[in-house]
């Protein structure tokens, strides 16, 4: 049953980037079509075209490794720019490169594509095109995202004792003899004397009523040194005991109730009351405000992978090739997400609302992933095609200005030889995450 489940978690993780993928493509295709852009192929997946079919004058189609998607576009690439003069034949091969690209743009070119080629519409409608489909990742995410948040919610600590501390091994007591567990000889913890149990709720502290663990924790830390009362209510039964809260150094919480980090990222601590209680997580919806900042805080994250991309991929290779540990925050190809998929699916820990949850949760991080990585300024990605479009603007905004001859449009065929660099990086660097996936995978459980 269990290699089922990881087989189905693995299936809808994979159907749903596929269609990620094809809604990503559709970002494209439509904004062509209102544009009046003639659309020849509209494919999923590379190399071998398994399934197609023609509507109009577009072939739709699936092809045998679906590692990707795009559409075909009429004249792409402008044709080499004629000044009068007689050029000069070459066969270097980066001329080549931009030559052949030239060549294959023009190839599928009918009577009366002349005004329904890409490179002749205005900068702002080649933009919007090209923004398409990260766009459409982008509003894939922020919808999975919106279901997780409203729909699931997030776990929030209850006032229910989820589990106890059989002692207090104080902070002093670690760094002086690195005890980090309990000893026969050791005290019991607070709410062990107090015989405090795994399923109580907390109801009363310190003659305050309860109604949050954040309030609870602030009474909790107040209370150091002094017997307070505490009435918990006991499979429908209040029952009152009395407990001591020991001085012991905790994290510094903000007032959200989350821990204080400095600069270096080292939880901040500080003496405070504690009784060794643990609660209990509830998942609760949450309102449409909360999406927006954490469709924010995904986008940061991925932008400061991109961002550090080069020393990220340094330490997957050192942790593939040797016993450095995978950094669990960091890159991972389709077959790691994959496996991640698997074992959300097939794991014991959580209940199956969890799992569906943990499944929208990692759609939303792909897609949100795929609106960032694509708007990286490189040929082949949208944002080299945007980064193009941009920089024409601005040479024919200075032509105008200064009353200069239009220098015309980009010619991006140029580029060429960058872009087989880029998609050479990039192939190399999806061999090496799915060796890594495969040989020290991120693992959740």
């Amino acid at each position: 049953m269990t290699v089922v489940l990881f087989i189905l978690g693995v299936l809808v993780v994979v159907v749903g980037i596929i269609v990620s993928i094809a809604l990503h493509e559709v970002g494209h295709l439509v904004p062509a079509k209102l544009f009046g852009v003639r659309v020849t192929q509209y494919m999923i997946g590379f190399g071998r075209t398994l399934f197609s079919v023609r509507r109009g004058e577009t072939e739709y189609g699936l092809k045998a490794i679906p590692a990707g998607g795009y559409i075909a576009m009429i004249g792409m690439y402008p044709p080499a720019r004629q000044d009068g003069r007689v050029r000069a034949s070459t066969t270097g091969m980066f001329q080549t490169m931009a030559d052949d690209a030239r060549r294959a743009s023009a190839a599928e070119l009918q009577p009366g594509d002349e005004n329904r080629m890409f490179y002749r519409l205005p900068v702002w409608k080649r933009i919007i095109i090209m923004l398409g489909g990260p766009f459409m990742n982008l509003a894939i995410g922020v919808v999975l995202i919106g279901v997780l948040l409203m729909g699931f919610g997030t776990a929030q600590p209850t006032t229910t004792v989820g589990s106890l501390s059989q002692c207090v091994v104080t902070a002093a007591q670690q760094q002086r003899t690195g005890q980090t567990s309990c000893r026969a000889t050791d005290k019991p913890s607070p709410a062990v004397a107090a015989k405090l149990q795994p399923g109580d709720t907390i109801v009363s502290f310190a003659g305050t009523d309860v109604t949050s663990w954040n309030q609870l924790t602030t009474l909790i830390r107040q209370s150091a040194g002094r017997s307070v009362p505490v009435v918990v209510d006991r499979d429908g039964t209040w029952v009152t005991s009395t407990i001591t809260p020991v001085t012991n150094d905790v994290a510094v919480l903000d007032a959200k109730g989350n821990p204080v980090r400095d600069a270096n990222g080292t939880v901040q601590t500080t003496p405070a009351g504690f009784i060794g209680v643990g609660p209990t997580q509830q998942m609760v919806p949450q309102p449409i405000t909360a999406v927006p900042p954490m469709v924010s805080q995904n986008v940061g994250a991925v932008v400061g992978v991109v961002l550090n991309l080069p020393q990220r991929m340094v330490e997957v290779g050192q942790a593939a090739f040797s016993s450095a540990p995978r950094d669990p925050n960091g890159p991972m190809s389709v077959v790691g997400v994959g496996r991640i998929a698997g074992e959300v699916a097939s794991t014991d820990l959580i209940d199956v609302r969890s799992k569906v949850a943990g499944l929208v949760g990692l759609l939303a991080s792909v897609n949100i992933a795929l609106f960032v990585f694509n708007l990286i300024p490189l040929l082949p990605l949208d944002g080299g095609h945007i980064a193009g479009a941009l920089w024409e603007a601005v040479r024919r905004g200075f032509a105008r200005l200064f009353r200069r001859r239009d220098p015309g449009p980009v010619d991006i065929a140029k580029l060429m030889p960058v872009t087989y660099v880029v998609a050479g990086l990039l192939l190399v660097m999806g061999a090496l995450l799915i060796f890594a996936d495969i040989v020290k995978p991120i693992t959740l459980f």
